[in-house]
C-alpha cells in the first residue's frame, strides 16, 4: 500500500496486521481522487473509521490542508501517527482514538470533504450519513466505500447523492451537501 499521487508519491505506508481492516485498493483510491480532484486544494478533510489513515494522507499528499482522522482502534491510531510522520504530514494531522458514533455526538467543525470505509456489511450508512450534516462545510463531498450493490440513499440529512462508481467488488457512493437537511433518507424506487 502506497501513497499514489501528489507530494508524497510512492511513499509505502503501514497496514494493519490482520483481517481487522481492509484496505482500500489503489485502482479505488485513484478513482476516488479522481471524482474529487478539483476540492482538494487546501480542503479540510475527516476521514473515519480511518484504519491505515490511507485515504486522508492520499487527500493530504493531493493537497488538502489538513485531516482529521478518527478510528476506535489503539493499533490503527498507532499506524496512522507512523504513516503520517512517514508521508510528512504529521503537522497537518489530527488522529482521534474514538468510536465514529461517539464522536459524530459532538460537533467540533466543518469540513469540505469527508471519506467514509466502514466495515463492510456492518449497515450502518443511513445512521452515519443522517449524522454527517453538522460536520458538512458549504457543499461539502461525501466519499463512501462499500460493498458492491449496496442501496445507498438517494438523500439523507442534506446530502444528495450525486453518482456510484463500482469497482469490481467495490462501490463508491459521492455525496454533495446542500445544506437543507431532510428528516428521512430516500432511495430509489
Amino acid at each position: 500500500m502506497r501513497i499514489i499521487a501528489g507530494k508524497s508519491r510512492g511513499v509505502a505506508l503501514e497496514t494493519l496486521p490482520g483481517q481487522e481492516t481492509r484496505p482500500t485498493l489503489e485502482r479505488v483510491k485513484e478513482g476516488m481522487f479522481s471524482a474529487v480532484q478539483f476540492w482538494l486544494p487546501g480542503a479540510k478533510v475527516l476521514d473515519l473509521y480511518a484504519g491505515s489513515g490511507q485515504l486522508g494522507l492520499e487527500a493530504l499528499s493531493r493537497g488538502a490542508a489538513s485531516c482529521l482522522f478518527v478510528d476506535f482502534s489503539p493499533k490503527a491510531v498507532a499506524v496512522i501517527r507512523r504513516n503520517a510522520e512517514k508521508a510528512g504530514f504529521l503537522e497537518q494531522c489530527r488522529v482521534y482514538r474514538k468510536s465514529v458514533e461517539d464522536f459524530l455526538a459532538r460537533p467540533l467543525e466543518r469540513y469540505d470533504l469527508l471519506l467514509l470505509d466502514p466495515p463492510y456489511q456492518s449497515g450502518i450508512f443511513p445512521e452515519i450519513l443522517f449524522r454527517l450534516a453538522p460536520f458538512c462545510g458549504e457543499n461539502a463531498v461525501v466519499l463512501c466505500e462499500s460493498e458492491a450493490g449496496l442501496e445507498m440513499p438517494l438523500e439523507c440529512a442534506g446530502l444528495h447523492r450525486e453518482k456510484n462508481y463500482r469497482y469490481g467488488t467495490v462501490q463508491v457512493s459521492r455525496y454533495r451537501f446542500s445544506g437543507e437537511e431532510e428528516k428521512t433518507p430516500t432511495h430509489e424506487e
